[in-house]
């Protein structure tokens, strides 16, 4: 079985490969496509109600704890490494991942909040209103997920990933990017331009459940599907938050 890739780290060809021998499919205890999206909201819950809490604490403090920030980002990022390279474990390691994400999205969103009324409001409605739209329009098939528009996507996201990766060793000596952080057009342009990508690639991994789902893929993987989703959520929600920040600090 040979599903297509996805430029989403979690959703990739070895892992499908991993449960695609015969006696992993042959199982009565099989995924299901409404299984992943039940569990997606169990980690849209978690990740909610742990960012409520460094949201309170850091409004209250009225300066953002970095224990939060670099403890969510640098646990979570770590937790999201142990799911990807073993899934059958993501009925645990996918709810500490919304966990550690929403300590970190919690403190960095009161930091945006501080600067710029609405933001945070602004970037949650438009990461569940692109969520849900582009989920209506492929279950209603106006999009159809072809090679093309796949490996365009993949090319894409590695391109950003390693703009972002270049930015993070140029800070090392105090160099930055301009289209990063800058808030002139070409800065803006480029920021919506990831908000696309970023947004595209929630297309791909509705894309993998639901092949993973005809497959009969074992039941952990709709854990793991919604993790995928959770990873793509993040990223499109924290380039909102930027782009909105650009178009407010003009």
């Amino acid at each position: 079985m040979n599903l297509q890739k996805s430029s989403n780290p979690a959703m990739n060809e070895k892992i499908l490969q991993s449960w695609s021998a015969p006696d992993a499919i042959s199982s009565e205890d099989t995924m299901t496509v409404s299984g992943a999206v039940n569990k997606s909201f169990i980690l849209l819950a978690l990740a909610l109600a742990s960012a409520s809490y460094t949201w309170s604490q850091t409004l209250t403090a009225g300066t953002m704890n970095s224990a939060w920030v670099w403890g969510g980002a640098i646990g979570g990022f770590i937790v999201a490494l142990i799911t990807i390279f073993r899934p059958q474990s993501a009925g645990i390691t996918a709810p500490i991942y919304a966990i550690l994400e929403g300590l970190f999205l919690g403190a960095i969103s009161a930091m945006y909040a501080s600067l710029y009324d609405g933001i945070v409001l602004q970037a949650v409605g438009l990461t569940f209103g692109t969520f849900l739209t582009l989920l209506l329009a492929y279950r209603s098939g106006w999009i159809k997920v072809t090679d093309k528009m796949r490996w365009g996507i993949v090319a894409a996201t590695g391109g950003i990933v390693f703009l972002y990766f270049l930015s993070w060793i140029m800070s090392f000596f105090s160099v930055g990017i301009p289209v990063l952080h800058g808030n002139g057009w070409v800065g803006i342009g480029f920021s919506l331009f990831v908000v696309v990508i970023a947004a595209l690639n929630l297309i791909l991994d509705f894309d993998f459940i639901d092949r993973a789902a005809q497959a009969r893929a074992p039941k952990y993987m709709e854990w793991y599907g919604a993790f995928g989703l959770m990873v793509t959520l993040v990223w499109l929600y924290l380039e909102f938050l930027r782009l909105l920040s650009k178009l407010n600090s003009r």
